[in-house]
C-alpha cells in the first residue's frame, strides 16, 4: 500500500550526538518526523515500537555494529535502511547491502545529499515509484513475485526480498527476457543517480541472484556487457538444482 512520505517517521541510529542532532534538525526542516534511538542495546525493539518508514543506521556503534542491527531488523521488518559510515571502502558498502541495507552514504556528507537520498528512498518505496496495490503479484516462466509481501517463489520454495531487491526483480520480470539497461535500473531504483555509486546496482543484482539460487533458480540473471541485465529461466533449471 502506498503511504504519504511527506511527514514520514524516520529513525536515526547514531552514537555521535552532534551528528545525530544535525541529521534530526535537517530532517525536521524538511517536514519529516525524526526520532533518535536512545537505547543502543535495544535498537531493533525501539524501531519496532516507533514503526518508521525509514531507518538511518550508522555502522560503528557501541555493543554491536550496524550490520548486526540490520540483520536483527530484517527478521521482522522490511523498512528501508540507509547506512551511514566513516568507512569509505567498497567492501563496507558491499557488506552493508549484503546484510539487508538499501543504500549507503560515506561521512562526511552534505546535508542536501542526505535529504536527496531520503527523498529518493521514500519515493521508490512509498511514493510515485512504488508499485500500486492493483497489481499484487507478477509471474514469469514459473517464477512468482508477491509485490505486497516482497516474496519470490518458485516450485514451492520462497524467499523474502528487501524493497530494493523486489523493485529490481520486478523490472527484470516485466521485461520478459529482454535486456533492461543499467541506466534504466539505476534511475528506477534510486531516482537521483548522481548520488549513487554504480557498484550499488552490481551488489544488489548479486543479492537477487543469490536469493533466486536459494529457491532453485541459479544463473537466471544474465549480464549483457555494455548494456544491462536480463532474466531468463531455462525449462530444465528446476530439475538441475
Amino acid at each position: 500500500m502506498k503511504k504519504n512520505p511527506s511527514n514520514a517517521k524516520i529513525v536515526i541510529v547514531e552514537d555521535d550526538q552532534k551528528l545525530a542532532d544535525l541529521i534530526e534538525g535537517q530532517l525536521k526542516r524538511f517536514g519529516y518526523d525524526a526520532y533518535q534511538i536512545t537505547d543502543l542495546e535495544q535498537i531493533d525493539q525501539e524501531i519496532m515500537q516507533i514503526n518508521p518508514l525509514l531507518v538511518i543506521l550508522d555502522i560503528n556503534l557501541p555493543y554491536y555494529d550496524g550490520f548486526y542491527w540490520c540483520r536483527k531488523i530484517r527478521l521482522h521488518s522490511k523498512v528501508p535502511i540507509l547506512f551511514i559510515s566513516a568507512r569509505s571502502g567498497d567492501m563496507d558498502m558491499v557488506m552493508a547491502l549484503e546484510n539487508g541495507g538499501d543504500d549507503y552514504m560515506t561521512k562526511p556528507f552534505h546535508p542536501e545529499v542526505l535529504i536527496a537520498k531520503v527523498k529518493a528512498i521514500l519515493r521508490r518505496t512509498y511514493g510515485e515509484y512504488a508499485d500500486g496495490t492493483e497489481k499484487n503479484e507478477i509471474t514469469y516462466q514459473g517464477l512468482s513475485l508477491d509485490i505486497e509481501r516482497n516474496v519470490a517463489s518458485y516450485e514451492e520454495r520462497r524467499v523474502t526480498l528487501t524493497v530494493t531487491e523486489r523493485l529490481l526483480l520486478t523490472l527484470l520480470m516485466e521485461a520478459k527476457g529482454k535486456v533492461v539497461e543499467r541506466d534504466r535500473l539505476l534511475t528506477a531504483l534510486w531516482d537521483d543517480t548522481q548520488f549513487v555509486d554504480d557498484n550499488t546496482l552490481t551488489v544488489n543484482v548479486a543479492r537477487v541472484r543469490k536469493k533466486l539460487t536459494m529457491i532453485g533458480l541459479a544463473d537466471c540473471i544474465h549480464t549483457v556487457r555494455g548494456q544491462g541485465y536480463r532474466l531468463e529461466i531455462s525449462e530444465d533449471v528446476g530439475g538441475n538444482q
